[in-house]
Formats: structure tokens, C-alpha cells, sequence
């Protein structure tokens, strides 16, 4: 974990509010100068602590409507089986998030296809490349929330 000092931490919620603002913008809101501002910035990407910048942009408005998450329950706990899932999940650009969990369900996959056509094709691509032991599907109805800014507590 990296040390994040009061101001680090309002750079950090600025440019999660919104990435597409100057340096002066930031370092305004801060109450830093540009320089010191932009150096900060720099350093948290050199850090690891930001790792990119990005549009976010509307499933719905793209024809991406239909999320599905999508519990994977694996035959067996090798290293050779988790290797070959990395491997199709590195090939499957429908798998927005994918975790490691623990309890029940080995691995939870968040998918965002157009339609259950394209949500099917990618059923059958990700079971013919792994073998997989019970998979669980839940389609979303309604996106409530959809948060980027992560909570920074003051320390």
C-alpha cells in the first residue's frame, strides 16, 4: 500500500471525479501550484496508485445492454486448470471484471454483452476452451449504481 498524504488523496479524488481536467484545475481545487501538483500526479502513476485514465462510457448507449454475472465453479484447484481459465478469460473481451472469490463460487465474472444471443456465443466459447464444473448465470435488470470513485478515507 502507498503512503497517501490529505492532498494526495484530493488529487486522487479529483481526477477520479473527472480525469479530463488541467493540472491547474487540479492543482487549484488542491491549493497546490501547477508544478508541485503535476509532480504528485506523476508520482502516483509512477507508484502504481493511478493506473490509467479512461472515458466512461454507457453499456446501453453502445448496444451493450445485458449484463450478466456470471458464477464459475472450477473441477479442481490446479495450477494447470487456473492457467488454462486465465488464458480463455485473457481471450474473452465480454468479461469486464473478473474476481478470485472465496467460499462457494471460485470465480465471478461480470459480462456485458449486446444481447442473450451474444451472452450464449459467450457461454459456448468460454466452456469449449475450460473445463468448468457448474457455472451460474444472473442477468441484470437494472443498473442502480454505477460507482468509479473509490471512497478515500482521510487518515
Amino acid at each position: 500500500m502507498v503512503k497517501l498524504d490529505p492532498i494526495d488523496r484530493q488529487i486522487l479524488a479529483e481526477l477520479m471525479r473527472d480525469a479530463d481536467q488541467s493540472v491547474s484545475q487540479i492543482a487549484e481545487r488542491v491549493g497546490l501550484t501547477q508544478t508541485p501538483c503535476w509532480k504528485r500526479i506523476q508520482r502516483l502513476e509512477a507508484s502504481g496508485v493511478v493506473t490509467g485514465r479512461v472515458a466512461i462510457v454507457d453499456p446501453a448507449r453502445i448496444g451493450l445492454g445485458l449484463t450478466v454475472f456470471v458464477e464459475i465453479e472450477a473441477p479442481d484447484h490446479s495450477g494447470e486448470w487456473r492457467e488454462s481459465f486465465l488464458r480463455a478469460i485473457a481471450e474473452t473481451p465480454e468479461a469486464m471484471d473478473v474476481f478470485r472469490m472465496a467460499g462457494d463460487v471460485d470465480y465471478l465474472l461480470r459480462v456485458v454483452v449486446p444481447d442473450m444471443a451474444a451472452y450464449d456465443a459467450f457461454y459456448k466459447r468460454l466452456t469449449s476452451r475450460v473445463s468448468i464444473r457448474n457455472v451460474t448465470s444472473r442477468f441484470a435488470m437494472e443498473r442502480i449504481r454505477n460507482a468509479t470513485v473509490y471512497p478515500l478515507a482521510a487518515e
